[in-house]
């Protein structure tokens, strides 16, 4: 196959990238600033699981970058926040002029951010979820604070004589934090308006507590009565609550975690077709099929070849 996935930590990531900020943090943090589209870029043109953050600003130029196989594009004074298991993919770039494009990129580790104590997938999964975008474009003044707190952290890491540098740097991440969650929820809050949606904290708790579930087992659990029991409602409260905020049903979502893993499997991976039948706990590879293909219109081997 032409894609092979490929599983990246942080230390492999530094290693693409000689203009990285230097740091002490260990293999943990570090900021890498792009000045424009190299040869070490190209390695992100094949897909990739990042075991780690990534925050990836951008001051100048556009990418159009792959996220679990949705085609987003990242241009001047946008944001994108990727968190660990998402598949990413630069899928095209201005080649006529690499040098006009620069970025600034974040990258920490799962220990890093435990150790800030903010459960920083929950505060923009939330926001991803109703925004159908990793990907948000700042205002002027919110890109100019962004690269404010960027540039002093630079600074910090680049101070060789600076003490309790990871201390101070992760009080600096955590109010870059509360700044991009305040940022989101105001995207949220403009979404929710657009498309005439009001919920209560409870049903967002639920909500947000649905879709953790729906991350973890979906590849084995597709009945409601599964994750309703998990949550110790009833499926028909939970299939409301969900559908209330979302606006779309609960089974929805489930067979939508389903199909992308699916599909992922289908591209990035020498998996045969009965090995994914076996993986996401389907009873044969005809029930497979038929579920596939009413989702996307193509059976699996179509997909695969596509």
């Amino acid at each position: 196959m032409e894609d092979v996935l490929q599983h990246i930590n942080l230390k492999q990531l530094r290693s693409l990238f000689t203009n990285s900020v230097d740091s002490d943090l260990g293999d943990d943090f570090f900021v890498f600033d792009v000045s424009k589209y190299d040869d070490s870029m190209k390695m992100l043109r094949y897909p990739c699981r990042f075991e780690g953050y990534l925050a990836i600003f951008c001051l100048s130029g556009e990418v159009m970058l792959d996220v679990d196989l949705n085609t987003f594009e990242v241009k001047e004074h946008s944001l994108v926040i990727n968190v660990p298991g998402n598949i990413v993919k630069v899928s095209e770039f201005n080649e006529d002029d690499p040098s006009s494009s620069h970025f600034i990129i974040v990258a920490m580790s799962s220990d890093f951010m435990s150790s800030i104590k903010m459960d920083f997938s929950r505060l923009f999964s939330e926001s991803i979820t109703f925004l159908d975008n990793p990907c948000i474009t700042l205002s002027d003044s919110e890109t100019d604070i962004c690269y404010r707190y960027l540039d002093l952290i630079s600074t910090i890491l680049k101070n060789a004589t600076l003490k309790s540098k990871k201390e101070v740097i992760s009080g600096l991440i955590s109010s870059v934090f509360y700044l991009l969650g305040s940022i989101w929820s105001r995207r949220i809050i403009e979404a929710t308006r657009l498309n005439g949606r009001k919920s209560s904290t409870r049903a967002k708790i639920i909500f947000d507590q649905f879709i953790k579930l729906v991350t973890e087992y979906h590849s084995s659990e597709r009945n409601m009565a599964f994750y309703a029991g998990k949550l110790c409602l009833t499926p028909k409260y939970l299939s409301k609550v969900i559908t209330s905020i979302s606006g779309r049903s609960a089974p929805d979502w489930i067979d939508s975690f389903v199909i992308l893993e699916a599909k992922n499997m289908l591209k990035y991976s020498d998996m045969t077709i009965k090995g994914i039948v076996y993986k996401l706990h389907f009873v044969n590879q005809s029930v497979f099929y038929k579920f596939f293909k009413s989702h996307t219109g193509m059976t699996p081997s179509e997909y695969r070849n596509s």
